[in-house]
C-alpha cells in the first residue's frame, strides 16, 4: 500500500471512532455499570459500622482479657528499688559476652542512648553534664559492677532518680545487649581489682 492510501485509512478510522464516541457518549446522570460490586461495597464490616453479630452491636471489640499485643511482653515489676533488686535475682541476660553481634549492637545502642549522660567510658561525664545536667553515677563504680544484669535491665526499663525510663526507646533485646557493653566498660576495673594486693 502506498503512503497516501495508509494516511487516508488512518484518518478515516479516527473519524469513525470520533463519531461513534460522540453518538454513544455517556449519560452522567446514570451510574456506571458494576461488574465487580465487591470492589465498591466492602464484604466485611467496617471498623466503626454497626454489627448485629455482637451483643453490643459494635464491630470494634475489646481484646480478650489477658491478651498480649505482639512485641509487648509484660514485665511484672514496679518502678521501685525493691523490684529492681527482685529483677536482679529473677531476670538473666539471654546474651553472652561471646556473642560478638550482640556486643556490637550493644555498643551502638550505648552510643546512641547512654553516652550523652554516662560518657564514652561510663564515668558519668557525658556531654550533657557539661551543660549543667546532674551527673549520673559512674557505670564503672563498685556499686554498678556489683549489680546483676536483671537489676540494670530494670533500671534501663523503668528509670531511676534523674534517669528517665527507656523502655519505649530501646527494645527489650537491645536493653540486654547494652548491658553487655556496660560489662565491657567495667572489665578494666574488674581486672585491676583482681590483680591488686590481697
Amino acid at each position: 500500500m502506498r503512503p497516501r492510501s495508509l494516511n487516508l485509512l488512518f484518518f478515516t478510522s479516527i473519524a469513525i471512532i470520533g463519531a461513534l464516541n460522540w453518538i454513544i457518549r455517556r449519560d452522567f446522570s446514570q451510574p456506571n455499570l458494576e461488574f465487580l460490586p465487591e470492589m465498591v461495597r466492602s464484604v466485611p464490616y467496617d471498623s466503626f459500622s454497626p454489627n448485629p453479630n455482637f451483643p453490643d452491636g459494635k464491630t470494634l471489640q475489646q481484646p480478650v482479657p489477658g491478651t498480649i499485643p505482639r512485641g509487648f511482653l509484660p514485665l511484672h515489676y514496679e518502678a521501685t528499688p525493691q523490684d529492681a533488686r527482685r529483677a536482679g535475682e529473677e531476670l538473666h541476660n539471654p546474651y553472652s559476652m561471646e556473642d560478638t553481634e550482640a556486643l556490637q549492637r550493644g555498643e551502638l545502642v550505648y552510643r546512641n542512648f547512654c553516652l550523652p549522660c554516662h560518657g564514652p567510658a561510663g564515668r558519668g561525664d557525658g556531654p550533657v553534664i557539661l551543660r549543667g545536667y546532674p551527673a549520673p553515677p559512674p557505670l564503672i563504680s563498685n556499686r554498678a559492677i556489683g549489680m546483676k544484669d536483671g537489676q540494670i535491665f530494670h533500671i534501663i526499663t523503668y528509670g531511676q532518680r534523674n534517669m528517665s525510663p527507656h523502655a519505649t526507646q530501646i527494645s527489650r533485646e537491645d536493653r540486654w545487649k547494652v548491658i553487655l557493653h556496660i560489662r565491657t566498660l567495667q572489665l578494666p576495673r574488674l581486672s585491676a581489682q583482681s590483680s591488686g594486693p590481697n
